[in-house]
Order: structure tokens, then sequence, then C-alpha cells
């Protein structure tokens, strides 16, 4: 895997929507934040277009993803928003320049499939907030602060108290690349050339409004894949926006843990990342560690 370089004062950063829409406020104040930490950021050419749903028509959309990518100057792709979109570009995209000038690119839900296509690809990307947490949490936010740290070139180590879950996580400790994000993005792409799946990797899934049976489909879809059977860990993140299905006998975490429970893995839920302000940065296709103890769980890369 190639790691981009650590960002430094004066470095050049872009921020671009591949996918869906997003109002220009929410833009500039995410790019006063990342001016803040030294960088010259410019915006995307068609970042704030609108085209029904998405940010621009496709070949709009490409084009500032591409020209990022190709471009040896910028050192930060930071997308502003998922939504939906990301998969009309992924079959378009040439890799060939961010390998060759390798950079960070920045963003999480619907940009899982950017993540997952940069790890087929070779090259380390991070899960982490977009413009709108930026924008309404701020400079001072625990994980934008983690999220520069990262970035700045620091290892990421996170110490978590077990929370409402802790009688369904599985204690052990786990080690090897990281990859997953968004369950629904990333079983979308299963059986593509867009995705590669680490031996003992550490898998970490997160989703929003979707309903537990589809949730309970996704899990079902990864184990008759195999998924199961070559990871080291799992990582359960946060499922927001949904309700319990009464009919289903069992919660949302229960049914996770039930397609699992014939493995060995450690697993731990509640872990901070997804849809909601505790979302933690995590480096795609890393080397991790997760340890999950009785009161805690450690994670460091």
């Amino acid at each position: 895997m190639i790691q981009p370089p650590a960002l430094r004062q004066g470095d050049k950063a872009v921020i671009i929507s591949p996918a869906g829409k997003i109002d220009e406020k929410t833009v500039r104040e995410a790019e006063t934040i990342l001016s803040a930490w030294g960088l010259k950021v410019r915006i995307g050419e068609n970042a704030l277009c609108e085209t029904g749903r998405f940010s621009g028509f496709v070949e709009q959309r490409l084009a500032d993803l591409q020209r990022a990518m190709d471009d040896p100057e910028i050192k930060l792709i930071f997308c502003s928003r998922g939504g939906y979109g990301m998969v009309h570009l992924l079959g378009k995209l040439n890799f060939e320049g961010i390998r060759k000038h390798p950079k960070w690119v920045v963003g999480f839900s619907d940009i899982t499939a950017l993540h997952a296509a940069l790890q087929y690809n070779g090259v380390e990307s991070i899960h982490a907030p977009m413009a709108k947490h930026f924008a309404d949490e701020g400079a001072d936010d625990v994980s934008v602060r983690y999220l520069k740290s990262v970035l700045a070139g620091q290892p990421a180590k996170y110490d978590i108290s077990v929370g409402r879950y802790d009688y369904m996580n599985r204690i052990g400790r786990a080690s090897g690349r990281l990859f997953g994000g968004n369950i629904s993005v990333f079983c979308g792409l299963m059986g593509t050339k867009c995705l590669s799946i680490p031996r003992k990797g550490i898998l970490f899934i997160e989703d929003i409004g979707e309903a537990p049976y589809r949730v309970d489909r996704m899990m079902h879809q990864l184990k008759l894949a195999g998924i199961f059977e070559r990871i080291s860990g799992l990582i359960v993140g946060q499922f927001t926006d949904f309700e319990e299905d009464n009919s289903m006998f069992t919660s949302l975490y229960e049914s996770i843990m039930a397609v699992v429970g014939e493995y060995s893995f450690p697993v731990c839920f509640d872990f901070p990342v997804g849809h909601v302000k505790l979302n933690f940065p995590l480096t795609m296709g890393k080397k991790s560690t997760l340890v999950v103890h009785e009161k805690n769980i450690l994670f460091k890369q």
C-alpha cells in the first residue's frame, strides 16, 4: 500500500463534490477551517454545481476528481459530502496519477466506493468527517482535530470505553489492514473490480437509514461471499436513523452478532465511526491493531 505524505504548511488542497450536491455556505466554512490549518485551499470547478440530486453531471464530477488525482501539487482531496453518485465515476477513473503522486483523499458514507477503489489500486485514504461536519461542529470538534492530527502524520490511537452493547463484544486481538465503511455501499461493490479483500484484514461497518432486515441481508451476503472467513476482526460502528423491527425478533445489533457468532475473531460494537458527531478518522488500507477488552477497546494505526 502507498501511504501519501503527511501534510505540511503551504500544501495545496482541493474540495470536490463527486457525489451529492451541497450548499456553498457549508463548503466555504470547511474551506475556512482547512485554510486555518495552513493549507492553500481551492474549491473544485464543479463542486458547487447542481444537477438533480447530484453535484453536476457525471462528466463534471469526474473531471474535478480526475484533475485532482492527477495534479502532482495537490496533497489533499477533501470530499464535500457523500449522498449518492460516486459509483458513476469508478469505471471511468484512471489511478495512475495518484499512484505516481500520492495524496490523501478524505470522506465517508458514499465515498466508501472511492476508498475501496483506491485500496484496490494500492493507495491508502482516510474515512473521516466531511464539510457538513466541519461547518456544524467547528475546528475544535474532537473528530476534526483527530483528522488534522492524522493528516499531519500522527498515528491514530483510540482508547474507547465499552458502551451499551458491551455484552455483545467478543474479547480478543486482531491485526491487519483496515477495510470496509458504509455497509450498503460496500456490499454494492461485491464482485466488481473495484473491491479487494485483504487477507486477515479488519473490517468495519456503519450505515444510516437502513432497515434492520436490510442490514441482516447484507451481513448474510458478506457471510456467503466468504468475507468472515478471511478477516481477523470486526468493528461495528454507528447505525443511525432507523427503527427497530419487532418482527425480526432481535435488535439490529443482535442480528449482526448472530451472523458472526460462529467465528472466533474479536468483535466490538458502538465504535465511534459513522453518521454521528463522534466519527473518528480511520486510514483505509493501513495496518491496524484492534484489542477488545472487557472494559475498553483499543485501536491504533
